[in-house]
């Protein structure tokens, strides 16, 4: 039995966490669910965004279940999510993008970067350090190839290598590491690398890159499927995987009803392929695909169906799959 920490969080998280709970359940009534209060509004009401309690209980986890966080410009409040990662060393983001020809993994690197949390602020001026380590570098570079060696045995590396001696330093690395897995490599300069993504989306199998230009490319590849409401993603470490939609918190539709649930109901499929069983994974894309070709779709994808309403088709037609099989 495994068990599962759910953290909806702030803005739209609470309002699309529950209907991919719901599919979760669907498939795995007997495991273990363990709620926890955590981010901007936890902060508000308390002072503390992240309590030591609270990660101890994400340490405990086999899988989390993760909604979205708010995080305010305010020099007091740290980030929940890069201390999550940090803490828990969930240094793989994973951003599955696929739709019609066209099947894209970023693979990005999730604890160092423009995003090590290493800042400070002088008399004139704000500073972050970027970190571009060999051993996080090698890691992320290894964990991309061996997702290629499963694909199409390719991977673009995306780099400002022309411009950042940090950056030089990440594609050496990932080219070793590509060269000792014996898979193809093509590198690409990450401003044009993101055009090309949306104008020839077939070409790219898996790319890898650093933590803010994957953060960049991965929301701009949103686009070929939609938009935002359409992406999960996962953080994995060595023993412990985290699940989020890539959208965040958009506390501009927050309470409205009108979030779209696909992502974090997507983000239940990337967990069950990360648990082994990637047949229920691809029984909740095919429920998502009928759910959409049925016309039953939020606002950001031309529909006027509320997040409990998609939430409750993509459900539907997940029982619907498990009747006609069980009655064959």
């Amino acid at each position: 039995m495994k068990r599962v920490v759910v953290a909806p969080g702030d803005g739209i998280g609470p309002e699309v966490i529950p209907p991919a709970l719901d599919v979760l359940r669907f498939f795995h009534p007997d495991w273990e669910y363990i709620p926890v209060y955590l981010g901007y509004e936890c902060w508000k009401r308390t002072g503390d965004a992240l309590s030591a309690k609270t990660l101890d209980v994400l340490k405990k986890a086999d899988l989390i279940l993760f909604g979205a966080i708010t995080t305010p410009p305010d020099p007091k409040y740290h980030s929940v999510v890069l201390r999550i990662r940090k803490e828990l060393d969930l240094y793989a983001n994973l951003r599955p993008v696929f739709g019609n020809g066209f099947d894209i993994l970023i693979v990005r690197e999730n604890t160092e970067g423009l995003y090590s949390g290493i800042e400070w602020q002088e008399k004139d001026r704000a500073c972050t350090l970027r970190v571009v380590s060999e051993a996080g570098s090698r890691r992320i570079a290894r964990f991309a190839s061996a997702c290629a060696k499963k694909r199409r045995r390719h991977l673009t590396i995306g780099n400002k290598a022309n411009v950042m001696k940090s950056d030089a330093y990440f594609l050496e690395i990932c080219m070793d590491e590509a060269e000792k897995a014996g898979i193809s490599i093509d590198k690409k300069y990450i401003d044009s690398l993101v055009l090309d993504v949306l104008q020839h989306p077939s070409r790219y199998d898996v790319i890898v890159t650093t933590n803010i230009f994957g953060d960049i490319l991965s929301d701009a590849a949103a686009y070929l499927e939609g938009g935002l409401g359409m992406l999960p993603s996962a953080n994995i470490g060595k023993s412990q995987a985290l699940f989020e939609p890539v959208h965040g918190s958009a506390p501009d539709i927050a309470g409205k009803g009108v979030a779209n649930p696909i992502a974090a109901i997507r983000c239940v499929s990337l967990l069950l392929k990360y648990n082994g069983e990637k047949p229920l994974a691809t029984e909740i894309e095919r429920a998502i695909q009928k759910t959409i070709t049925d016309g039953i779709k939020t606002p950001d994808l031309g529909g006027t169906a509320s997040t409990e309403e998609v939430g409750r088709a993509v459900l539907q037609n997940l029982v619907n799959v498990k009747k006609e099989t069980v009655d064959q």
